[in-house]
Formats: C-alpha cells, sequence, structure tokens
C-alpha cells in the first residue's frame, strides 16, 4: 500500500496552539462553496431536506463567486497570509460549478497560502479533477460511506456506481501533481473484513488513507438514532471532555450565503456574529470583534458549561474530536489576550 495510515487533519507545519495565542491572523477560514448536498447521508443535517426547509438560513445553495472574490480580497486587510482556507463546512463543494475557479483566485490573491476541501468524490469527473488540479488545490480529503452501491444506497441515499467512483479518484491521484489526496471511511458502516477491503482499494490511489470513528457533530445524533460510542475518539483512541474549544481560537467560518459564524459546527446558524458586528462585516472585523473576543474569553475562564449558545454545552466535537487541548493552559492563554 503507497499511502501512510494518517488521519486527514492537515498537520501542515502545524504551531502548537498553547505558544501561539493570541492570533492576530486566523490560521484556517473556512468559506462554504454550498451549503446544499446531493447526498441524503444519515448522520448529517444538510441531507434532512424537511429540516433544512424549516430552518432559516439554510439551504442557500452555491455560494456567489463574486461575493467569494471580495471576501477572499478581503483577507489582504489581516497582517499575515491565511494559512489555511478551507473550502468546505456544511454542503458539498462540487456542487458549485465554480470550485475550481474559487480555488484558482484564492490561490493567486496573494492572501493565502494553501487551500483544501473535503468532498464526498461523486462529483469528481475526470474533466473536473484536471481543473481543481490544474488550479492548484493542495489538498482534497475524501470521504468514502461504504463499499459498495448498496452500502451507499442505504447510508446516503445515492445511487452510486462504485467502480466508476474508484476509478474518478485513482484517475485524480494519478495526476495529483502538487494536490495531496487523502481518503477516510467511517469505520461503524464496516461490515467485517471490509476495513482491509477498504485499504485494499483505496491504499493505493491516496497519499494519506484512515478509518474514523462516528462523533456527535450535532446534537440532535440521539434523536436521528445515529449509533455512536461517545466514549471513542473520532480517530478510535479514548475520548475526554475539554472545557475550552481550540477551534474558536485558530479559524473563522463563512457561510455560503456570506454570512460568518461563530463555529464551524453551527449547522443551524444560531450563531451567526454579523448581527452584532455591524455593517459592512469584513473578516478582520469579524477577528478583532469584542464579541469573538466575549466568546473565547468564557472557554478561558471555563464556562462552557454555562453557555447560553445552543449547543456549546452539549457539544460532542469538545469531548472526542478536539485538536489540541488547551485546559491546563487557560490562565495563561487569559493573561496573554
Amino acid at each position: 500500500m503507497k499511502a501512510r495510515r494518517i488521519p486527514r487533519i492537515d498537520i501542515h507545519d502545524r504551531i502548537e496552539l498553547k505558544n501561539a495565542l493570541p492570533l492576530r491572523t486566523p490560521f484556517v477560514v473556512h468559506i462554504d462553496p454550498c451549503d446544499t448536498c446531493n447526498f441524503r447521508c444519515k448522520f448529517c443535517p444538510s441531507g434532512d431536506t424537511a429540516l433544512m426547509k424549516s430552518t432559516k438560513g439554510r439551504g442557500h445553495g452555491p455560494m456567489d463567486y463574486t461575493m467569494f472574490c471580495r471576501i477572499i480580497d478581503e483577507l489582504g486587510e489581516f497582517p499575515d497570509p491565511i494559512r489555511v482556507v478551507r473550502l468546505y463546512k456544511e454542503g458539498e463543494p462540487l456542487v458549485n460549478a465554480r470550485f475550481a475557479d474559487m480555488v484558482r483566485y484564492a490561490k493567486s490573491s496573494g492572501h493565502v497560502l494553501r487551500v483544501d476541501t473535503t468532498t464526498n468524490g461523486s462529483l469528481l469527473t475526470r474533466e473536473r479533477s484536471l481543473a481543481i488540479i490544474d488550479a492548484g488545490l493542495d489538498r482534497i480529503n475524501i470521504s468514502v460511506e461504504g463499499m459498495n452501491a448498496e452500502q451507499y444506497r442505504d447510508f446516503s441515499g445515492y445511487r452510486l456506481d462504485f467502480g466508476q467512483f474508484t476509478d474518478n479518484i485513482a484517475f485524480f491521484y494519478e495526476h495529483r501533481q502538487q494536490c495531496e489526496v487523502n481518503i477516510k471511511i467511517n469505520g461503524d458502516t464496516l461490515t467485517p473484513g471490509q476495513e482491509e477491503e477498504f485499504y485494499r482499494v483505496f491504499g493505493d490511489i491516496s497519499d494519506g488513507i484512515s478509518v474514523e470513528r462516528t462523533i456527535e457533530y450535532w446534537p440532535k445524533y440521539k434523536q436521528m438514532r445515529v449509533d455512536f460510542d461517545e466514549d471513542v475518539s473520532i480517530l478510535g483512541g479514548s475520548a475526554r471532555e475539554v472545557q475550552v474549544c481550540p477551534y474558536v481560537f485558530y479559524e473563522m467560518c463563512v457561510n455560503s450565503d456570506g454570512t460568518y459564524s461563530l463555529c464551524r459546527f453551527d449547522w443551524n446558524h444560531a450563531m451567526l456574529l454579523d448581527r452584532h458586528v455591524g455593517p459592512p462585516p469584513t473578516p478582520k472585523k469579524i477577528w478583532d470583534s469584542i464579541v469573538l473576543w466575549q466568546f473565547q474569553q468564557q472557554f478561558l475562564r471555563r464556562q462552557r458549561l454555562l453557555m447560553t449558545v445552543l449547543s456549546c454545552p452539549k457539544c460532542g466535537v469538545l469531548k472526542q474530536g478536539v485538536p489540541e487541548d488547551l485546559d491546563e493552559f487557560a490562565d495563561e492563554i487569559l493573561d496573554r489576550m
């Protein structure tokens, strides 16, 4: 197998947060190319059509390209380049027909060092693959939702030609140039023996490969009867809950309609910053806002469980998917900030 068994978490030139905070420029900016998806996965709010219709601010569809270019231009207000622009948040990025143009514009702006994305890969035709690679994408994470067409229909409600799907990924990998290809699958959906089959099928057409576990990305998992073990982390180790959310200190999130969310897991746009910052919001105004600082301060004062924000007190990510534990350093970081 050519691929390394590594998680999809991007550790390129990684800096430890406990030593770097406060940041004058965010490390990562999530920009959502599209908040809708062609899949109907059981675990994902974006796949619940009725839920999206009843949720204000969702179901917007592809981001307007002119809006995207304006946001990228505004990133130039920061004193440093953005380390990663992540073209992904809530939907399937490739539903946006101008995805390759978005990659190219961000890469050529001078305001961004790297551009990556996460996709279900179903729309990754050969033509689109070449366009995306030529545009300069640095990293692509492909989520595999089953090992055959039947599993895809059951889990994602999507009729997938699995053979063509793997051929398309192989084509992308063969022509990838500078782009790193990472493939992951949810191990909780696999039948006995399929994990090794996963490595066998995708191990020679990826740079990195991993099996993840289901974690509670949003508070309605239990209501949707999604099976998961909350004592297991996303990478299969033991889960341990933290009080300080690391994500809010190094990344910011732009929704497909141009609004800004406090959190990348804000699936129902209940945590929008725009209404508090005043017009016209720009990424730097959001990042420097007193609203964001107060939000960060609550974590550093270990007040997460007292927050009135919809999902923070019950966030499963802070138990099963934390990239860095800042709890021990909260007082020190608060003093610095």
